[in-house]
């Protein structure tokens, strides 16, 4: 399975959490894996794990870059495609940012609208300029530590 399609089955799994919250993540994926007669893959586990147990953090950053926009307002699709796109910048962080956020627009195109994916695209670029400009601050403060020592 390619890493496309690992993400690609990572967005339904937590797709179907949305919609199953009753259930724990173990039986989502149990029923997944009986339907389709084959394991998920370890990598989709992965993401989709992440995504779901931080839904809470990622979710804040979903709100605070959909301008105007509370989560409830927000398509199914396009909620779990940022969770998975968000989840994997922040724990996974062996992707480069740009290939999450084309992937998840990848995505969101396969199962969305048309406009929906320059909205995913807009949140998870302003999400990947605070990350970075974070990133960029604490460099800046490690120099600065750095000579002071």
């Amino acid at each position: 399975m390619t890493r496309k399609e690992a993400r690609e089955q990572a967005f339904i799994l937590i797709f179907e959490h949305e919609f199953r919250k009753s259930e724990t993540f173990e039986e989502i994926v149990d029923t997944a894996e009986a339907y389709f007669n084959e394991k998920v893959n370890e990598f989709s586990y992965i993401l989709a794990k992440n995504a779901i147990e931080n839904a809470e953090t990622i979710d804040g950053y979903i709100e605070k870059y959909s301008l105007n926009w509370k989560k409830v307002r927000i398509s199914k699709v396009n909620l779990a495609v940022l969770r998975l796109a968000i989840g994997e910048m922040l724990y996974y962080d062996d992707t480069p940012d740009s290939v999450a956020i084309n992937e998840a627009v990848e995505i969101v195109k396969k199962y969305g609208g048309d406009e929906e994916k320059a909205y995913v695209n807009g949140v998870l670029g302003k999400f990947v300029k605070e990350k970075d400009g974070a990133r960029d601050v604490d460099a800046k403060d490690a120099d600065a530590a750095e000579e002071i020592k």
